[in-house]
């Protein structure tokens, strides 16, 4: 049977595709093997080196794991609560008609977006340093928060102006017709239907923002998950590869929880802006904020579609005297 994507397999390509399926199979499987010999043979996978993590005991996470977990979820938190709305204002900006508007927030965008993220990191920290009181406690935190705002809100404005624009031109058209102004255009027409569109690019850089935190423990020696297997792995001995397989796999866990919510909220927001098939009356149309200057409805000042409305309108409508 045929797709709308692609042609029905023959005989010929599903005995090719169960070939290349069967291939790269045998692949993986010898590369788990190899990856399983190579650390048999350094001894990273006896007992001792593993124990402080399923053994029974809490005092690699109680000590280690949870301390910087949450300082990992702290710099995430409050990097993502400030950018989502910077980024949303800068990419808002970036549409306006106005050039005095456009022109800095452009700048602003196209300048941070350029500039890799630790580098927005140390100049934080520098300058932390040099003309703040903040002490050297809360300094790399401060650091790195701004670092990841400064860049992460530039991103997210492209994606908001990307989400936007890509909206058919006749939603803006319409509304403006009804007698909306731009920025309830903006606000109860354009952004609603955008953000359903925008979500998974913008939970893709929500993960990026929580994975880049680890850049702050690596420079800035800020306390977070990262660095805390560095520590862990040398306060029990030569268990490197133990240590950072569990931070992994919690930030695994992070972020597919986050994007398993973001899935789910998606899928909520689109149910809810099914169509529900009534048709807008006149009066329902009028009742609509800012289109009583059009006179809709029967307005003052406007044309009256009450007529068109009645129970007999439809059955009429197309009659000609």
């Amino acid at each position: 049977m045929s797709s709308v994507l692609y042609d029905a397999q023959g005989p010929r390509a599903k005995r090719r595709n169960v070939l290349y399926t069967v291939l790269f199979i045998a692949a993986l499987a010898a590369l788990v093997w190899w990856v399983y010999t190579s650390l048999d043979e350094k001894n990273q996978l006896e007992w001792a080196l593993w124990k402080p993590y399923f053994g029974g005991g809490t005092e690699a996470y109680s000590t280690y794991i949870w301390p910087g977990l949450q300082n990992t979820l702290k710099a995430a938190a409050l990097a993502m609560i400030i950018a989502l709305p910077l980024g949303a204002v800068l990419g808002i900006a970036r549409l306006s008609d106005h050039a005095w508007v456009r022109g800095p927030a452009t700048v602003v965008v196209e300048f941070f977006r350029a500039i890799p993220v630790l580098v927005l990191m140390i100049f934080g920290n520098e300058l932390y340093s040099q003309y703040t009181d903040v002490s050297s406690d809360d300094r790399p935190l401060y650091a790195v928060v701004t670092g990841l705002v400064l860049y992460n809100a530039s991103v997210l404005a492209e994606i908001v102006r990307a989400g936007i624009l890509a909206l058919p031109k006749g939603q803006s058209e319409a509304a403006m017709a009804i007698g909306l102004r731009k920025n309830q255009v903006m606000r109860l027409i354009l952004l609603p239907q955008a953000v359903t569109a925008m979500l998974p690019a913008i939970v893709s850089q929500l993960v990026v923002i929580v994975k880049d935190t680890a850049l702050g423990g690596a420079v800035l020696t800020f306390p977070e998950l990262l660095a805390a297997a560095n520590t862990m792995s040398g306060y029990y001995g030569a268990n490197t590869i133990a240590s950072f397989t569990i931070v992994a796999l919690i930030f695994v866990i992070l972020n597919f929880s986050l994007t398993s919510f973001a899935g789910w909220l998606e899928g909520r927001l689109r149910r809810r802006k099914k169509s529900t098939g009534a048709v807008l009356g006149a009066q329902g149309v009028a009742n609509i904020p800012g289109t009583a200057a059009t006179g809709a409805g029967g307005a003052p000042g406007g044309v009256d579609l009450s007529g068109l409305l009645a129970d007999d309108g439809p059955q009429d409508a197309g009659k000609v005297d």
